[in-house]
């Protein structure tokens, strides 16, 4: 018994968890993903539109930029899944 009142004291001091993980930082921890994957494609397609009207090419900076966010945005997701917190 004092050992685990010892232990719990050191982890409050430390900041450390029992490794429960609640509803709400699961859904945290979705909405970040989902961030994560459309951020980078969004962010290509609005530059890709600028650059085609700025230099009037049609969509092919639109669809060049929007491919290279999609697979930036997967990339980062399975980087950041693949991290121990996930």
């Amino acid at each position: 018994m004092e050992a685990a009142i010892r232990q719990r004291m050191n982890r409050q001091r430390t900041g450390e968890t029992d490794g429960d993980v609640n509803v709400t930082q699961h859904l945290a921890r979705i909405g970040v993903l989902g961030w994560t994957i459309i951020t980078p494609p969004l962010g290509g397609l609005l530059l890709g539109r600028w650059l085609d009207h700025r230099w009037g090419t049609g969509v092919a900076f639109s669809a060049g930029l929007l491919m290279a966010g999609f697979a930036a945005g997967g990339w980062s997701a399975w980087k950041w899944m693949s991290h121990p917190h996930a």
